[in-house]
């Protein structure tokens, strides 16, 4: 990440929620190698917090962890003040935080559905109304959320999933509407089946049909995920917002 040239992200301050593993640590990765600072979050695994900011620094990035509950209004105003306080402002928020619990929609209980759905919706919601007044500040802000191919296909025991997946891409669209005057892109990535290491209720490739209409017959990598997200954070990139934009291997086409 070293390098004598300018970056496209120098300068920038990101905070990437749920990046202790899989999809968000390498977009934190990704983010960093552009030049941003970015503030890693997590709420439990310190670990692996810790792994995905030791690898930035290590890379030559600027990284810290901060680990807050995203779905609670004080830690999530503790963590934009940590990005401020810190690196001196904030420009991105990647909203990448999620369960991917599996339940029978006649199971599922009403703490189990509350708890999905705040960790997915309340969370970037949070998380993007606290971040915007530093963008709006700064002049320019891009919020990424990360959004779910079940939401768009519809699939068995993920009620409460879908509905936080589908909330997600009308926050998106709201926030690109109401924001857009003020420099602020926001859009929604959505991962198709990605090659990651799961939770037991995450479910498994064989059960989450991994080939059934894919165009390209394999799971996405990771990085694959990033690397959109870093494009929409890219300078260049000021003119995309409230899309909704699906890498999925042609499993899903718009």
């Amino acid at each position: 990440m070293t390098s004598d040239q300018a970056r496209p992200l120098d300068g920038q301050v990101a905070i990437v929620t749920g990046a202790a593993r899989n999809i968000g640590r390498a977009i934190a990765l990704a983010l960093a190698s552009e030049g941003a600072a970015v503030v890693v979050n997590g709420q439990t695994d310190i670990d692996g917090v810790g792994e995905t900011v030791g690898m930035i620094e290590t890379a030559g990035g600027k990284a810290l962890a901060c680990m807050a509950d995203v779905t609670n209004e004080d830690d999530v105003a503790r963590l934009v003040q940590t990005a401020v306080d810190q690196f001196g402002g904030l420009n991105i928020v990647v909203n990448n935080a999620a369960l991917r619990a599996h339940t029978p929609f006649l199971d599922i209980t009403l703490e189990q559905w509350r708890k999905v759905t705040s960790v997915i919706l309340d969370a970037a919601f949070l998380t993007s109304r606290t971040a915007a007044p530093h963008m709006i500040e700064a002049g320019n802000g891009r919020i990424v959320n990360l959004g779910g191919l079940s939401a768009h296909l519809g699939a068995k025991e993920r009620p409460h999933v879908i509905a936080a997946k589908m909330g997600v891409v009308g926050l998106t669209r709201a926030m690109a509407a109401e924001l857009g005057g003020h420099g602020i892109t926001a859009n929604c990535v959505v991962p198709g089946v990605i090659d990651t290491v799961r939770g037991a209720s995450a479910g498994t490739a064989s059960n989450l049909d991994v080939r059934s209409g894919a165009l390209v017959p394999r799971m996405g990598l990771p990085e694959e995920i990033a690397d959109m997200v870093r494009h929409l954070c890219m300078p260049a990139s000021a003119y995309i917002t409230g899309q909704v934009i699906h890498v999925n291997g042609g499993r899903f086409l718009t």
